[in-house]
């Protein structure tokens, strides 16, 4: 007891010593980290709301669900890009149905990720694989696949006899049209791909639907691949324009990728992975009047190497590709685990 008659544990303002109102403490804001309840039968939604009393990377999801879910519900102008082995790897029906239910106005991708978006249009398919065999190293794992003719994606095989088969579908229904025009652009052949291949898809009526180019023809939505060298598809176009008029414009997508984000009263990003989908998305916003007022980025690469597809997005603000009061996140995980979660728990907030 101390001379006043007060435990000595006692404090007369009741604060927890003091701390709990010391206003130096800026901080503290009395919100404790909640203990994430998981149960039978919860909806993906649920569990993204159960993230939000969670921390570290449950959190950031948790928060990436709620600007996405306003970018779908607001009237917003989306641009989404993708890079990575997105389509190998089983995330292609997730962006074609978020195409055609209109939650894309423009994609940027890569010519990987259109190379295997059309081998499964048109009757190929990646199958499971492993990243190591037990009874091999790594490299005699691999050079065997090399020596049966099948291509390794980490735990995702592909016989190589698809690539034949996709080459055999460009020459046959996609240049042949482009290279009777004087040029056109990386967009224009993204259209074409989706158009041949919505066509060969219904004409043979394969089980696997045609996918993201398809769906982004039919629903009159650009698709900007920069970087259509970098992968199958563009070596073929290089080989195609040796013997025909097949001549690709670099810079013919500028003008509709900017004119969509100098028009857009209101835009959001979504950025799957980094590299030039990443830049090409983001950079949209330097010669727009306005910058991102959304922006949600799914990524495992660290901000601390100072590289691109690590850079947070709120590094790309001091840049003005996102407005200063914009929302935005980056979650670092495996986009395969979190897109399907971020859809999901942001359709099911607007009711679809």
């Amino acid at each position: 007891m101390t001379e006043d008659g007060h435990d000595e544990g006692d404090h007369a303002d009741g604060d927890d010593g003091g701390h709990a109102h010391d206003p130096e403490r800026e901080e503290f804001h009395h919100d404790p980290v909640g203990h994430a309840e998981v149960r039978a039968g919860m909806t993906v939604g649920e569990l993204a709301d159960e993230y939000g009393d969670a921390g570290v990377g449950a959190a950031t999801l948790h928060e990436a669900v709620d600007i996405y879910a306003d970018m779908l519900g607001d009237e917003v102008t989306n641009f989404v890009g993708l890079a990575g082995a997105m389509v190998p790897t089983g995330m292609r029906r997730i962006v074609a149905d978020l195409i055609r239910d209109g939650h894309v106005d423009a994609l940027v991708t890569t010519g990987a990720n259109l190379t295997h978006d059309a081998i499964e249009a048109i009757g190929g398919k990646h199958h499971h694989g492993r990243s190591e065999h037990p009874d091999m190293t790594e490299r005699e794992h691999d050079e065997t696949l090399r020596a049966e003719g099948v291509d390794r994606i980490y735990n995702v095989y592909l016989p190589q006899e698809h690539f034949a088969l996709f080459e055999s579908h460009l020459r046959d229904r996609v240049f042949p049209p482009l290279a009777q025009q004087e040029s056109v652009s990386i967009a224009d052949l993204c259209a074409e791909l989706g158009r041949a291949n919505a066509e060969v898809n219904d004409e043979e009526d394969i089980a696997e639907g045609p996918g993201i180019a398809a769906a982004a023809w039919e629903n009159d939505v650009p698709i900007y691949c920069p970087a259509v060298q970098d992968s199958v598809l563009g070596i073929q176009a290089w080989i195609y324009s040796q013997t025909s008029g097949l001549t690709l414009d670099a810079l013919g997508d500028m003008t509709g990728l900017n004119d969509l984000a100098h028009e857009a009263d209101s835009s959001g990003a979504l950025v799957v992975g980094g590299g030039v989908p990443k830049n090409f998305v983001l950079q949209t916003m330097l010669v727009a009047p306005d910058a991102y007022d959304y922006a949600v980025q799914l990524t495992m690469d660290p901000p601390h190497t100072g590289g691109l597809s690590g850079a947070t997005l709120d590094e790309a603000r001091s840049w003005g590709k996102l407005e200063p009061a914009a929302r935005n996140v980056s979650v670092y995980a495996d986009a395969t685990i979190t897109l399907p979660l971020l859809v999901a728990a942001a359709r099911e907030r607007i009711g679809e």
